[in-house]
């Protein structure tokens, strides 16, 4: 593979962006003899999501399954089949083999029919899950009946029951009626904590068994929905919000290192020189130097809204999942790495620049400046290439919006026309201005550093997906520690690269850096025994995949039923943390693992709050089948509990995925916002002591 070819296949490669979605699903009937039919269920998540397929040991997500409610006159033949298109991956959470579908897909159960007359109501249970939330198991009902079967005259066919829909949140649940809040909350409860006082067990167990009015009552205040409480706390609009900002200054940031190259740096001068003397007029000069400085910014955002237009809204979710993509981007930065260390140089071909060049020559006007802004780009690549290719990648698999790419483009682009700006406005600053020199190098080999401890987390990302573990956390932290360890080294000068110059002092600016790159090294030691190391969480595996842990901070729900907890919550004063989990969710693991596991969540959910987890895959059946209403006026059947609580969910907090968490008083109102996958410690404990506070103003 050439030079050539190969630096356009890193350059354009390297960007794509998300969405979130979730599942929609139909049902057909095909007549396979007279005797057999076949009932085909037809799934589609939408971008970003996957659908889990049968063929995989329990234990871990929820499987697709075929259950029945009724059946008289005929009977299953073999098991639930999946179509095609499956893949299969190793799932580092549940450590084992599970098998999904990431793209439409079909699961068939066939029927053979034993009697004249036939009736069978039946459901596929399915999960579905994307990289930030999982659904509670979601249920498609089919319904198969007629006069037709064996030693009878065909008069009839199936009769099918199509209950497509969507699984999305609900804005503004359906009541559905005192009498059915309180029969839904009569079921069996979980066994009080054990911490709990002889007293206060006898209390709330006591309230477990309380008549029908007194229930009622209950239900009236701790299941009436809360939605617009919850957006009065400015529900999502924060959070979106600070994507954006990070993604920006992500870009800003990476702008401002691509300044300080060898490519970038020395054409400042020559390129603001240029345009306050093309004419004799130094406002005109002045007005064409600010307009170049946009027309960057125009080049660079234009490049981040065409990868969104070229690779659509689904890609991004394929970058941060795909083991081929992040292994293909752990080699890009590697590459990039090596480069500059100096051990080679990328760059486009020169007839680009140079045609680019002379066609800016020949025109005049804007035309002309718009053009000398792209031989800046393409002059300028083998600097801000591995930069912008990080830049993209990480945005991309950093779950932003599909305006992700453009926002990152857009901080990178107004960092790199800030100083052709500034100095074509005041032109007496390029005097004072740093001359270019082997400083320039030292920033490059910096960048190369950080561009191969970063190329580390891609790798990661493909070993979780494979089960390899060659990258396990251990491992991870040992080759981030020697990473940063040599940064120190070299910026004390001890270490040198094919284009360092030889001197021999450290300026004071190279010292400090220096300083804080060991301090890192030595900050990541305590990890390798299993320390939580909270700066780097975002990059390294999760401390489940570590062998060797001196201190595994567990966190247990009290409850698992909620009516109980709140009982037993308003018998001890304490405000209430709902849990809103399932065992097959992915990313509850995940937020648990870390997250509760720092000793500052630990203490506050269990000695500040009554904590209480539902799972809304619980598959154990309800003493009796309930039917109630959704919001779209749909009925459906709550069979388990797990059925029961995703509803508890969708009725009172209007959401529908999981992980899933909000604080109430013991009244079962809001405390502050619902908090959904988000691994950070910091924002998580701030999530807490919100609602503390907010508590302990209410009482």
């Amino acid at each position: 593979m050439n030079r050539t070819f190969l630096s356009l296949l890193l350059f354009f490669v390297a960007l794509f962006p998300t969405a979130t979605a979730q599942v929609t699903g139909s049902v057909k009937y095909n007549r396979v003899s007279s005797t057999e039919i076949d009932i085909v269920f037809s799934l589609v998540p939408q971008a970003g999501w996957h659908v889990y397929s049968t063929g995989f040991a329990a234990g871990g997500p929820t499987r697709a399954e075929f259950g029945v409610d009724t059946k008289q006159g005929l009977e299953l033949v073999g098991a639930l089949t999946p179509g095609n298109g499956e893949k299969v991956i190793n799932d580092p959470i549940f450590e084992m083999t599970v098998r999904l579908f990431e793209g439409p897909c079909t699961f068939t159960q066939r029927v053979r029919l034993t009697e004249q007359h036939y009736n069978l109501q039946g459901y596929l249970r399915y999960g579905a899950c994307n990289d930030m939330n999982c659904l509670p198991p979601q249920t498609l009902n089919c319904k198969v009946n007629g006069s037709d079967g064996p030693s009878a005259t065909p008069t009839a066919t199936a009769t099918p029951t199509n209950t497509p829909g969507e699984a999305t949140s609900v804005e503004k649940p359906a009541t559905p009626g005192v009498d059915a809040l309180a029969a839904i909350a009569a079921q069996p409860v979980e066994d009080m904590p054990e911490q709990a006082s002889t007293d206060t067990l006898a209390a709330a167990a006591d309230t477990a068994t309380l008549p029908l009015a007194v229930a009622k009552e209950e239900m009236n205040l701790w299941w009436t929905p809360v939605t617009n409480e919850l957006k009065a706390f400015g529900e999502q609009s924060e959070y979106a919000d600070a994507s954006f900002f990070y993604i920006f200054l992500l870009g800003f940031l990476g702008g401002l290192l691509a300044l300080f190259t060898p490519c970038v740096w020395p054409i400042i001068p020559m390129t603001v020189s240029f345009f306050l003397k093309r004419s004799g007029d130094s406002k005109k000069g002045l007005r064409d130097a600010i307009t170049y400085g946009v027309a960057i910014i125009v080049i660079y955002v234009t490049l981040g809204l065409l990868i969104t237009l070229l690779f659509g809204a689904s890609a991004l979710n394929d970058l941060s999942t795909n083991a081929i993509f992040n292994i293909f981007f752990f080699l890009m930065l590697v590459v990039f790495a090596a480069s500059f260390f100096g051990g080679f140089e990328i760059t486009l071909p020169s007839k680009w620049s140079n045609a680019v060049d002379a066609k800016s020559e020949q025109t005049t006007g804007l035309v002309s400046i718009f053009l000398m802004a792209f031989t800046l780009a393409l002059v300028s690549f083998s600097c801000t290439g591995p930069i912008i290719g990080f830049l993209l990648v990480e945005v991309s698999t950093g779950g932003g919006s599909v305006l992700a790419p453009a926002i990152g483009m857009l901080g990178f682009a107004v960092a790199l026309a800030l100083p052709f700006t500034l100095f074509a406005l005041f032109p007496a600053w390029l005097r004072s201005a740093p001359k270019s020199g082997g400083w320039m190098n030292t920033i490059k080999v910096v960048l190369g550093f950080l561009e191969l401890a970063f190329a580390l987390k891609f790798l990661s990302v493909a070993d979780l997906a494979y089960g390899w573990h060659l990258l396990d956390r251990e491992t991870f932290l040992a080759l981030w520690i020697v990473i940063f360890a040599l940064l120190g080294i070299y910026l004390l000068g001890w270490l040198k690269f094919p284009h360092d110059d030889d001197s021999r002092h450290v300026s004071v600016p190279r010292f400090f850096l220096a300083l804080c790159s060991l301090a890192f090294a030595i900050y990541m030691i305590p990890g390798l025994w299993g320390a939580p190391c909270k700066a780097v969480s975002a990059f390294a595996p999760p401390l489940s995949t570590q062998d060797f842990v001196l201190d595994k901070t567990a966190v247990e729900p009290q409850f698992k039923d909620y009516d109980a907890g709140m009982r037993y919550a308003k018998q001890v004063g304490k405000p209430v943390m709902i849990d809103f989990t399932g065992f097959g969710c992915v990313n509850c693991r995940k937020m648990e693992m870390a997250v509760w596991q720092d000793h500052t969540v630990a203490r506050m959910l269990s000695d500040d709050y009554v904590l209480i987890s539902l799972y809304v895959d619980d598959k154990t059946p309800l003493p009796q089948r309930l039917n109630v209403k959704e919001a779209d006026g749909s009925e459906i059947t709550l069979r388990t509990i797990g059925d029961k609580w995703s509803y508890f969910q969708r009725y009172k907090f209007g959401a529908n995925a999981q992980p899933f968490y909000v604080l109430l008083n013991n009244d079962g109102k809001p405390l502050n916002r619902s908090y959904s996958y988000d691994e950070d410690i910091g924002k998580y404990i701030t999530f807490l002591r919100a609602g503390l506070e907010q508590y302990s103003n209410n009482k």
